[in-house]
């Protein structure tokens, strides 16, 4: 049969285009540069429009690209999302944003001591935790990362637990078994902590749809970094909630880096990671991250859409992450030394502060004797859970503890290694030997 087409050199590039380049993420600074954020684009206050709850995602569009922002730079809350908090309620979202920083602050200090392995701070994030569990029901489900040690706070978890878990004493609940700062506390609405980024997506997205099978009134909620939305977990958590309208609200908290790669790796260059919402179809909103008027807002609009089945909401939160990823981390190596200090929406804690003050509801006296209880407070439980054992202090939880609990039944062979080494054990340090 004779051919119709003529054959075509394959591989041989044709000589009127350039040849194809691969292109490679760059950070826009780089130690020793200074940094200097004036392009990034901060509407007005007034300039974003609050839609209805049941809004489709179609006519909103404009706010993946946008910022929700409430709290001005001259410390007035202004525009249509103002969710007009009372005065009290305010203090009680400062006060918990400045319990977590106390807590890191102590936490930090104590791994450099090498009282404990790891630890991760969230210094100029708080409000993306706090603000937003202040907006929820005490109910609902929270799927965190590694990094919202502001949920268990707003939720009046008792700091010695958290503490407990950090130095994976005798009376740290998890027994051992998890990293320091790899919560689990089921009881207040906190699902246990992954070190595995995004596994908590798709693990969100199914409470969420199993709340809605038994027509419960619970929504689940969940948090990742920027980079963790690069995750294929992340995408199929997004087609499962799109396709079965779960009531779930997703946070990505764009602090800028990942570890030591910045953001573009994950996207940022292209467009706002709140736009990844409009290709599945669901609600998104790009906010300030460091209002914590704008969080509390955005959450509860988020939180009244997924009630009233009006589905899923992806939110934005456009913040920055002032230290390092870890206690493992060196920032100095990668980023430029005042890019914290030059980011344009400023500290979450400071425009807080200042709100309250400009409604004559707070001052630098109260401020500061409040700063001063709240270290003691953390100081004084960091005394009493120290008392219960810290890294390298020995063995702190019983031995044959690290068979249990993985299966419903222990199966044989895990039984005869478990009792090998408790004869073993007590051939070693004698019959009544309990760990210290």
């Amino acid at each position: 049969m004779p051919e119709t087409h003529p054959k075509k050199d394959v591989g041989r590039p044709a000589s009127n285009l350039p040849p194809l380049s691969l292109h490679i993420p760059e950070p826009r600074y780089r130690p020793g540069d200074t940094p200097d954020f004036g392009d990034i684009d901060i509407p007005a206050v007034e300039a974003t429009p609050r839609p209805g709850e049941a809004t489709k995602p179609d006519a909103m569009r404009e706010l993946s690209y946008g910022l929700v922002r409430v709290l001005d730079f001259d410390g007035q809350a202004k525009g249509q999302w103002d969710p007009k908090l009372t005065p009290e309620r305010l203090r009680i979202m400062l006060r918990y944003m400045m319990l977590v920083r106390a807590f890191d602050d102590r936490m930090f200090r104590a791994q450099r001591q090498g009282k404990t392995s790891f630890y991760m701070k969230c210094t100029g994030e708080e409000a993306t935790s706090v603000a937003s569990t202040m907006a929820l029901d005490r109910g609902d489900m929270c799927f965190p990362s590694y990094r919202q040690q502001g949920i268990l706070i707003a939720r009046d978890y008792p700091l010695i637990q958290m503490m407990n878990q950090i130095y994976s004493n005798r009376g740290d609940h998890l027994l051992g078994r998890q990293l320091p700062i790899m919560y689990s506390a089921p009881e207040h609405g906190f699902f246990s902590v992954s070190g595995n980024l995004a596994t908590q997506y798709p693990q969100a997205v199914g409470w969420a749809m199993a709340s809605a099978s038994k027509g419960d009134s619970r929504i689940a909620t969940v948090w990742c970094g920027e980079g963790s939305s690069a995750e294929g977990d992340f995408h199929s958590a997004l087609t499962f909630a799109t396709v079965y309208n779960a009531p779930v609200i997703f946070n990505v908290v764009n602090n800028q880096w990942a570890i030591s790669s910045f953001s573009g790796f994950a996207g940022s260059e292209r467009t706002t990671f709140a736009a990844r919402a409009v290709g599945y179809g669901i609600a998104g909103l790009r906010i300030d991250g460091n209002d914590p008027l704008a969080v509390y807002a955005a959450t509860q609009w988020a939180a009244d859409r997924a009630r009233t089945n009006n589905g899923p909401t992806l939110i934005e939160h456009f913040t920055y992450r002032s230290e390092g990823h870890s206690t493992s981390d060196d920032p100095s190596a990668y980023r430029a030394a005042d890019e914290a200090t030059a980011w344009p929406l400023g500290d979450p804690i400071a425009r807080l502060r200042q709100h309250l003050e400009t409604l004559g509801e707070w001052d630098t006296e109260r401020h500061e004797a409040q700063a001063k209880e709240l270290d003691e407070l953390v100081k004084t439980t960091q005394k009493q859970s120290e008392k219960l054992g810290i890294l390298g202090h020995g063995m702190h939880q019983p031995f044959e503890t690290m068979f249990e609990d993985v299966f419903e039944e222990m199966p044989w062979h895990l039984q005869e290694q478990c009792a090998q080494m408790l004869a073993e054990q007590e051939a070693k340090f004698g019959p009544n030997w309990k760990p210290e």
